[in-house]
């Protein structure tokens, strides 16, 4: 055989039961699921911004960004919801690079401990929890973690190069939160489409080592992070034309709760960080302009942490991204504050 078993991981329960959800922040984490449930059903006119990291690296930066956030939440609750990005699994498109916290707690080592990843995730999402009263978003890359965190997360985003797998479509059918698909890196509208038709159904099958069966998520939505052209050059989709087309195969579909959360760093933005601003504006405009974009488009996506751009692992600049750059903190609650402006 050519896996070597090492050793067995505890389990989400036993996880969970060493590091355990408080009562009081399971009744926040009820509050917040159904406040951002409500957006993508379309009954609630509040608007959601995703925004956070590219990745959670450190606990400490990533809670003091967090916490910053939620003094900004304070002063425009009213007409967004903020959600923070804690995003502890990195896809690497070559897998070449940082994995995320999950596969190296600590970053600056190139030794793998999941064991300690496991609980470094778990212990970073419930300490931003309780230091910012937000709960989280993060990107279900691998489908057998959801367990560790399924009781703490509020939005979860299923990523370009997962949204085609069976195992992610089918896992994403038994969340019970708001759950993000993202198109394709090929930036096909139905296969992205594709993708929510299957997680909104129930099915049947394997997960865990357990025959499952799951009810379906009527809160599965598309994203629009761009795309690659087939010769590699990057390709916006948030434009209000593709804004339109999207509208339009939705109305073709027989979907619940259509939705749409507008990514504005990746292929979108072709990484160059400070196109974010502009590209929101782009899609607050839009919406302004079209009473059903409007209604279709629920929110956004923003890449943000402390310190603007990126670095190299060893640099160690406190709040600074190691993977896709990032706005820094100054430029991102300035653009909060002008979301909110437009609602």
């Amino acid at each position: 055989m050519s896996f070597n078993y090492i050793m067995k991981l505890p389990t989400p329960e036993e996880i969970r039961a060493q590091y355990p959800l408080s009562p009081r922040l399971q009744a926040l984490k009820k509050e917040r699921d159904e406040e951002i449930a409500a957006i993508i059903r379309g009954e609630s006119h509040k608007f959601l911004v995703i925004i956070g990291p590219c990745s959670a690296d450190k606990e400490d930066s990533v809670c003091d960004y967090i916490s910053r956030l939620a003094r900004v939440n304070e002063k425009v609750k009213d007409k967004l919801v903020l959600v923070p990005r804690i995003y502890t699994n990195k896809p690497r498109t070559t897998g070449d690079g940082y994995k995320g916290i999950v596969h190296q707690p600590d970053p600056n080592s190139q030794k793998e401990d999941f064991l300690l990843g496991l609980i470094a995730m778990r212990k970073m999402h419930l300490r931003a929890i309780e230091e910012s009263g937000l709960t989280p978003a993060d990107e279900m890359l691998y489908p057998e973690n959801w367990g560790y965190v399924e009781d703490i997360l509020s939005y979860v985003a299923i990523g370009a190069r997962s949204v085609e797998d069976q195992q992610h479509r089918l896992t994403v059918s038994g969340f019970d939160v708001a759950s993000g698909m993202k198109n394709p890196t090929s930036g096909d509208f139905s296969v992205m489409l594709n993708s929510v038709y299957a997680a909104q159904q129930p099915h049947s099958f394997i997960y865990r080592g357990y025959e499952v069966s799951t009810p379906g998520n009527p809160l599965a939505h598309t994203v629009l992070r761009g795309a690659v052209s087939k010769h590699g050059n990057s390709t916006a989709n948030y434009h209000y034309e593709d804004l339109n087309r999207l509208m339009e195969m939705y109305s073709e579909r027989d979907l619940l709760n259509p939705a749409c959360i507008i990514d504005s760093n990746h292929n979108n933005s072709n990484k160059q960080f400070k196109q974010q601003i502009r590209i929101v504006k782009e899609v607050m405009h839009s919406r302004k302009l079209n009473p059903d974009i409007h209604n279709l488009v629920k929110g956004v996506m923003i890449e943000s942490y402390i310190e603007e751009g990126c670095q190299k692992v060893s640099e160690g600049i406190y709040g600074k991204s190691i993977t896709d750059p990032c706005l820094g903190w100054e430029d991102s609650e300035r653009l909060i504050y002008d979301i909110a402006e437009y609602e």
